[in-house]
């Protein structure tokens, strides 16, 4: 009878310590980033903010992408529960075509210790002319 109530105590407390885990959770503002259509060679650094809503810190283990065009930055420091944090993601804008990446994030959040971010919009390669240029053909065409 004192076995059994030494293990009625034992998973009492261990129920009551895991019960009490504190742990951290991530939300993101966004999980899609469009570019929408943007010229060849612009500025391809966005950035995903996320918050830790948890009650402990938030570490962000691993973050990498579906191709070797787009290179993803991840926090160094973990981040402490309510504060935010930001994911870096710099695509190569000399690739004209479509854009449609995926950014794998690792972290020891609860709620979404895998979450899938996505980039998309198109890279466009057209000069365009400046209104000195368009008023010279003009004038020549006449």
């Amino acid at each position: 009878m004192k076995n059994f109530y030494l293990l009625f105590l034992v998973c009492l407390f261990s129920g009551i310590t895991y019960a009490q885990e504190k742990v951290a959770n991530i939300e993101f503002t966004t999980q899609e980033i469009d570019y929408g259509t943007i010229a060849k060679g612009s500025n391809g650094i966005r950035t995903f903010e996320f918050t830790n809503t948890g009650e402990a810190p938030l570490v962000i283990t691993n973050v990498y992408s579906s191709c070797g065009c787009t290179i993803p930055k991840k926090p160094e420091e973990p981040i402490a529960p309510g504060k935010t944090g930001v994911i870096e993601v710099k695509y190569n804008t000399t690739r004209v075509g479509p854009i449609s990446k995926t950014i794998t994030v690792h972290s020891n959040a609860k709620n979404a210790p895998t979450i899938a971010l996505r980039i998309k919009g198109t890279v466009d390669d057209k000069k365009e002319e400046s209104v000195l240029m368009k008023k010279t053909s003009v004038m020549d065409k006449k």
